[in-house]
């Protein structure tokens, strides 16, 4: 039986869906009271292989019982392949990884270093992005001041620019910018890529004042765009990519790649973690970008993405924005309207920033049958 609120001894700071979860397959969810749902959310982008993958399990059970874990002062084979296959899958040139937990420390990170190395004081933000609930990833998350970030000051100054015209977003890059950090595909936003001439124009200008480009990964990185990375997709390196999310594909990991440029200057200590690098969590990677590839899931993420275009303009829904199986359903009501009916139709999606997008996350095994009931579902919704 569920555990009502006044009974609970969980803080009380997620609103909750009416559906409990109490097992998984693929890509449905089983509700304790019976109900078969299908999951467009995945774990808010975390769920990539889905439910129950065996050889997801495999490769968690074969390193807990060989290695359940050690620090990163001891080295490891499954840390040092995992990183080697993370670099190579991105197909960018960042051959350097540092593993941490989750996407808000790789940020974190992420941010620190790039003051670090240039002593500068600024970090320069697109409009709507979000980057994390810590001290400098919520510093550059849009909007976090005024809603929840509850730190006295952020700790270096943040210039908001334009997400959508590329002569305003590299007008706010100057001599005192240490680092831009941007989602190519920004996910609470509303599933918005972010317009290929800015990424370019973003890259050239960071390079002509010698500022470090970010990217920020963790919703859309890990073949999500069905791409290896946004970057990958839009042909465009950054000094730092971030990922997570996908990347344990429902284990927690994060990573950082770096660019020689960058990894080149950072000296021992200057960066740590207790738990990042786990052999489990590398394990976990390892496995989760061998099933990737040998899955041919990147080709399927595409093809899903596709049918989901053509097929899901009805009813409620207007309009397609995002990327592979990153998508915002535009909607004509309130998106969390129409996410309410489809929940009570057995399909759980998410909703966004934007008051009139439906989020769609599934995981990259969704099938053509699953789309056409996604399409069917929403042609019963009234418009």
């Amino acid at each position: 039986m569920t555990t009502s609120i006044a009974q609970s001894h969980l803080a009380q700071v997620f609103a909750q869906y009416p559906l409990e979860v109490v097992s998984a397959e693929g890509v449905w969810l089983h509700s304790r009271d019976g109900r078969r749902v299908l999951d467009y959310y995945g774990g808010h982008a975390v769920a990539a292989l889905g439910y129950g993958h065996p050889r997801w399990i495999a490769a968690l059970e074969q390193q807990a019982r060989a290695v359940l874990f050690q620090t990163n002062a001891i080295p490891m084979a499954i840390r040092e392949r995992a990183a080697s296959r993370l670099a190579a899958f991105s197909g960018l040139d960042l051959p350097d990884v540092f593993f941490v937990n989750s996407g808000a420390e790789a940020n974190e990170n992420a941010l620190r270093i790039a003051f670090r190395l240039t002593g500068r004081r600024t970090a320069v933000a697109l409009e709507h992005g979000w980057h994390g609930r810590t001290a400098a990833a919520g510093a550059v998350t849009y909007g976090a001041r005024d809603k929840w970030y509850g730190f006295p000051q952020a700790p270096f100054d943040v210039r908001w620019v334009s997400r959508s015209q590329a002569d305003d977003a590299v007008a706010g890059i100057d001599s005192d910018t240490a680092c831009v950090i941007v989602e190519p595909v920004q996910g609470l936003a509303g599933a918005y890529e972010i317009p290929h001439e800015v990424l370019v124009a973003l890259r050239r200008r960071c390079d002509d004042v010698g500022a470090l480009l970010i990217f920020d990964e963790v919703q859309c990185g890990m073949g999500r765009t069905g791409h290896a990375f946004g970057a990958t997709r839009a042909g465009v390196t950054p000094d730092i990519l971030t990922t997570a999310k996908a990347l344990g594909a429902g284990f927690p990991v994060s990573a950082m790649l770096l660019s020689k440029a960058v990894s080149s200057q950072l000296k021992i200590e200057d960066m740590g973690t207790t738990f990042g690098g786990g052999p489990i969590a590398c394990a976990i990677v390892e496995a989760v970008i061998d099933i990737i590839e040998s899955e041919g899931l990147l080709e399927n993420v595409r093809r899903m993405s596709d049918l989901i275009r053509q097929q899901c303009v009805v009813g409620p829904v207007v309009g397609v924005q995002g990327a592979g199986l990153l998508l915002g359903l535009r909607t004509t009501r309130p998106a969390k309207e129409v996410q309410k009916e489809l929940l009570a139709r057995n399909i759980f999606a998410g909703t966004a920033a934007d008051p009139h997008i439906l989020r769609l996350l599934p995981p990259f095994t969704l099938e053509a049958s699953h789309v056409e009931l996604l399409a069917q579902t929403l042609a019963e919704i009234p418009a």
